[in-house]
């Protein structure tokens, strides 16, 4: 992940300067980051929205350079004219933590440029998202409105071989929720027919396991273990801040297992 933003959760403040954010980007491609996820909105838990124009002049120059340099980038973003602009500038994949429900018309963009569409879980913005974590069965929903997700792509004309799902960990779910959906990881990936991506670096669920990861930077171990097991349960894709952590504990976690499932597709750094 590459956050270009002044009040990200775990990095907030170093890449806003863009040389800093590109040659962080080439960091995280060297690596082994399968693309680099660009992004100029803080999504944290009660974080507030950030104007479009803000959020484009903070991440079109960083796409631009490091597409320039034949990086893979995506960007992160649930606004359609900026999901438009960075695409326009060599972006490849959109990243939506919304599930194309902030703004639909991404949906659309995403179609128009045949790019890859990440549709995470989600159910309120960053500002009041912790009040929407009630459910009485947490995988059944999640499956269910990650498929009404899927079916809007689909409608809006984006190709199914471009479409990958993300149950949203931390989105609107205490700890006890993402547990229970790492947990059933197969159980999603089964039930929506989609590549999975999940994303647990550095969140605070974590360091409610490990009295001395209390802070989000202490949190990348943690971020590798669970990303290695979410491997072995048959995650394609991981999003994570520290790439070469990720990289090697999922090296190992598929030595472990004999590759039977095979390494994910990629890590988004």
């Amino acid at each position: 992940m590459l956050n270009v933003t002044p009040d990200s959760f775990s990095d907030g403040g170093r890449y806003v300067d863009v040389d800093a954010a590109v040659r962080r980007g080439h960091e995280l491609s060297s690596a082994g980051a399968w693309a680099v996820d660009v992004g100029g909105e803080s999504t944290r838990p009660g974080a507030e929205a950030v104007p479009t124009d803000v959020e484009l002049h903070r991440v079109l120059p960083v796409v631009e350079r490091l597409a320039r340099a034949g990086l893979r980038v995506s960007i992160d973003t649930m606004h359609a004219s900026v999901a438009a602009a960075a695409l326009n500038a060599g972006a490849t994949i959109v990243n939506d933590v919304s599930g194309g429900r902030f703004d639909p018309a991404i949906l659309d963009v995403a179609a128009d440029y045949d790019a890859t569409l990440i549709l995470s879980h989600w159910r309120a913005p960053s500002r009041e998202m912790d009040r929407h974590a009630v459910y009485s069965d947490v995988v059944a929903e999640v499956v269910a409105e990650l498929s009404q997700s899927v079916d809007a792509a689909l409608d809006a004309g984006v190709g199914n071989a471009q479409l990958i799902v993300d149950p949203g960990i931390g989105f609107a779910k205490t700890g006890p929720h993402n547990w229970c959906l790492l947990q059933s990881l197969p159980v999603l990936r089964s039930a929506l027919g989609l590549p999975i991506m999940v994303g647990t670096s550095r969140k605070r669920f974590l360091g409610d396991v490990v009295a001395d990861a209390r802070s989000p930077r202490a949190r990348d171990d943690l971020t590798a273990v669970t990303s290695a097991l979410a491997t072995t349960a048959g995650a394609d894709y991981v999003r994570v801040h520290d790439v070469a952590s990720t990289s090697r504990a999922i090296a190992v976690a598929v030595a472990w297992i004999g590759g039977l499932h095979g390494p994910p597709s990629g890590v988004l750094g």
